[in-house]
């Protein structure tokens, strides 16, 4: 038997430019990626939040969502997450509104705390790199929102918005564990450094966890990069473009469309992030996989 029998998969799409793509084609093959993973069973399936990215075109998380539920008909669609520091607490509320109004019982929102990641995307959003710092009092007038509590504005409601009920998610880094236990809130954390270190988080998580009426006990989402193929070096050649790529943006600030696995000639520095960016995933044959998630 499977060590993951009984444990929900889930999938996150960056909405990555491929060689030969249009990104307008990238964003079709978002939805398409979610059909599919639909068919197959997975709980829920979530876009994220990235501007001014080159290779990266999924900057409008919760319009792209509302794509992805349209095609789909059973699975959960969500955020992973739209960045709450960019954006008004109340317009938030209002895009989520929508989108539980049209898809009832299928939405997901999940919040996370970054802003933009130069001076100059920053002053195009409107906000400055500290704006992170304000994230549990956003997160707490957004939700506020939602179940009519909120007093940072009064007699200003969500519509629509009030009254619904949309699973809320923090997406933490490390420390950011706390917040999530302290508001209560179901949390996304991808592996930190080391596993005794991510046990340790996840067990401060859950014993300092407060409940609320968002979440009566702790709930975690593991985030992870898994890659699955017949053989173990066809699933490491899967992880390539990804990390070749990554490579290529810490030294060069631009994220090149994916493209085939290949021999390629790298500094010691391209190198060294290449060997990083593949550190800490998980690839194999389906057996093997399942033992690593294990």
């Amino acid at each position: 038997m499977s060590a993951l029998t009984g444990v929900p998969l889930s999938v996150l799409d960056r909405s990555r430019t491929r060689v030969g793509e249009s990104e307008a084609e990238t964003l079709r093959q978002t939805v398409a990626l979610a059909q599919r993973v639909e068919e197959l069973g997975y709980k829920r399936f979530w876009v994220s939040e990235h501007h001014s990215v080159p290779g990266v075109v999924g900057s409008a998380p919760t319009v792209l969502a509302a794509a992805v539920a349209a095609g789909t008909s059973r699975i959960r669609v969500g955020t992973g997450g739209v960045m709450l520091p960019n954006h008004r607490p109340l317009v938030v509320a209002e895009q989520f509104g929508v989108l539980e109004s049209l898809f009832p019982g299928r939405i997901d929102m999940g919040l996370g705390r970054s802003v933009g990641f130069t001076n100059g995307i920053r002053r195009a959003l409107g906000v400055e790199k500290d704006a992170a710092e304000d994230f549990a009092a956003q997160v707490r007038e957004l939700l506020g929102y939602f179940d009519g509590t909120q007093q940072n504005h009064p007699q200003v409601h969500a519509r629509p918005g009030e009254g619904l009920r949309v699973p809320p998610f923090i997406l933490a880094v490390g420390e950011g564990a706390l917040l999530a236990a302290s508001l209560g809130l179901p949390l996304v954390i991808a592996g930190v450094k080391a596993e005794s270190d991510l046990l340790q988080l996840l067990d401060r998580y859950r014993t300092e966890f407060q409940p609320s009426t968002w979440a009566p006990r702790p709930y975690v989402v593991l985030a992870t990069t898994a890659a699955v193929a017949a053989t173990t070096d066809e699933a490491r050649r899967l992880l390539l473009p990804e990390a070749w790529s990554t490579a290529y943006s810490r030294t060069r600030g631009v994220f090149p469309p994916l493209e085939p696995a290949q021999q390629r000639d790298m500094t010691e520095k391209e190198r060294g992030f290449f060997e990083q960016s593949l550190r800490g995933q998980i690839y194999g044959t389906p057996e093997e996989v399942d033992a690593a998630l294990g």
